[in-house]
């Protein structure tokens, strides 16, 4: 009995932790840069010689625009030369292209032949379909055919990688790299339907790769 009640308990408390862990390391990256916001503000509000004293509701309010325009700006350098020029001549230091790809590989906002994509393939079982993961439409070495990585549930930091036909490989459009890892977490409870709070479609309804392809 007490075994039982033990292993509810640790079971549990390890569903609370698991929900809580990507919250808790978003607040944290988020009150972590806002705290380094906050000193510039403040600095430059002492500056200027101006006295925030009864007034600590503008001092909140310019630090929360400069947060979001430091952000916007972040952003838009990604975009630029200037992105690629900072990229050069980091690539330089040990391990920071190492690091870069392992970051990127969890970005869903990436655009073009990076743009992460939820696909369905299928071969890998005896029937059925799959889901996976194509993080670049690029060519693998064997022509006409793509790489998908299949990660594994409920912790996916681990699976396998396939080069796929094209003609087998099917776009779950509006689909994102975090729906896929809530339907790996969740093990299959909640369906990636469910996740998408859309109807469930036929095969026939999806777009193939290629098609997709040639609409990029």
């Amino acid at each position: 009995m007490r075994k039982s009640l033990l292993k509810h308990f640790v079971e549990t408390a390890l569903q609370g932790l698991f929900w809580l862990l990507p919250i808790a390391a978003i607040l944290f990256i988020i009150f972590w840069f806002y705290g380094k916001i906050d000193t510039i503000t403040l600095k430059i509000f002492a500056y200027f010689g101006i006295q925030i004293d009864g007034h600590s509701y503008i001092w909140i309010a310019a630090t929360i625009v400069i947060l979001a325009f430091t952000l916007y700006v972040l952003g838009f350098i990604v975009n630029t030369k200037l992105a690629s020029l900072f990229e050069t001549l980091f690539a330089k230091v040990p391990l920071y292209s190492t690091i870069k790809d392992i970051v990127n590989i969890f970005n869903s906002s990436k655009k073009g032949e990076t743009k992460v994509l939820v696909v369905a393939i299928r071969g890998f079982g005896n029937a059925g379909y799959n889901i996976g993961l194509m993080y670049s439409q690029k060519e693998s070495i064997i022509k006409e055919h793509y790489t998908v990585t299949l990660s594994q549930s409920p912790i996916p930091n681990g699976g396998f990688m396939f080069e796929i036909h094209k003609r087998d490989i099917f776009v779950i459009q509006n689909a994102t790299f975090d729906n896929n890892l809530q339907y790996l977490l969740s093990m299959g409870v909640k369906s990636l339907a469910e996740i998408l709070k859309a109807e469930p479609k036929g095969i026939d309804e999806l777009v193939p790769l290629e098609e997709w392809l040639k609409k990029k």
